[in-house]
């Protein structure tokens, strides 16, 4: 609730419902969850988050605004969680089935991490990232660094030497790794908030490859976000 460009952004409505609802009813569209945990911060301002989460029927887990590794992994515990998927509170448009690809893929293999946010091919607000909760604390305990702490998976990301590691690229169909589809500041908010009311009434599950290919027929749309620079990983 406290972001510094768009302050209260989750809780910004489009199509009657704020945009932490929309990603929440598409992380349950996910077959291979077993449970959503909404992972906010012990600050005042984050007490409507809670409460919405009951309202959504989704667990809750407060933890420090700045150590988000260790918010993360006391989330893990407290619900007995063996591989965790982060998903940041910003990506109210994610693919169902972009997540369960990363799952899958995580499942099928050895790799002690999976994504597909560190090598840019889908656009910006698809990131799915997979690890055991685990390999979470065994990289806790090799770095005091606050960058690392506050950005839960950069240590991991840093030292592939330590951290085995796959990273999933787009198909040709929805790879435009320029396109900011994340919440961040408010001309994203006017870009989503579009999206989501174009679908909404015939197609409330679209895909990234749904608004690709609505984004190509209107270039002006595109435009709206097109200067926001981003920043950080998460």
């Amino acid at each position: 609730m406290t972001s510094s460009r768009l302050p209260g952004k989750v809780l910004l409505e489009a199509a009657g419902q704020s945009m932490l609802e929309h990603l929440v009813k598409r992380l349950q569209a996910v077959p291979s969850l077993n449970g959503i945990v909404l992972a906010t911060t012990i600050n005042k301002t984050d007490d409507q988050l809670e409460d919405l989460s009951k309202i959504l029927g989704i667990d809750c887990y407060r933890g420090s605004e700045n150590d988000v590794m260790n918010r993360v992994i006391g989330a893990g515990e407290f619900f007995c969680a063996d591989v965790i998927v982060e998903i940041t509170g910003d990506c109210p448009i994610i693919d169902p089935q972009i997540v369960e690809q990363v799952i899958r893929i995580f499942i099928a293999n050895q790799y002690e991490y999976v994504s597909n946010a560190h090598v840019r091919s889908y656009p910006d607000g698809m990131d799915t990232q997979v690890f055991r909760l685990n390999t979470l604390k065994r990289s806790a305990a090799m770095t005091d660094d606050e960058l690392d702490h506050e950005h839960v998976t950069l240590y991991i990301r840093n030292h592939p030497e330590s951290f085995s590691q796959l990273h999933v690229v787009s198909p040709p169909e929805t790879h435009w790794p320029e396109l900011g589809l994340t919440l961040d500041e408010s001309q994203d908010y006017e870009l989503l908030k579009r999206i989501i009311e174009h679908f909404n009434s015939t197609n409330p599950l679209f895909s990234c490859r749904d608004v690709i290919k609505l984004l190509k027929q209107k270039p002006d749309w595109v435009a709206i976000n097109k200067e926001v620079i981003r920043k950080g990983d998460s």
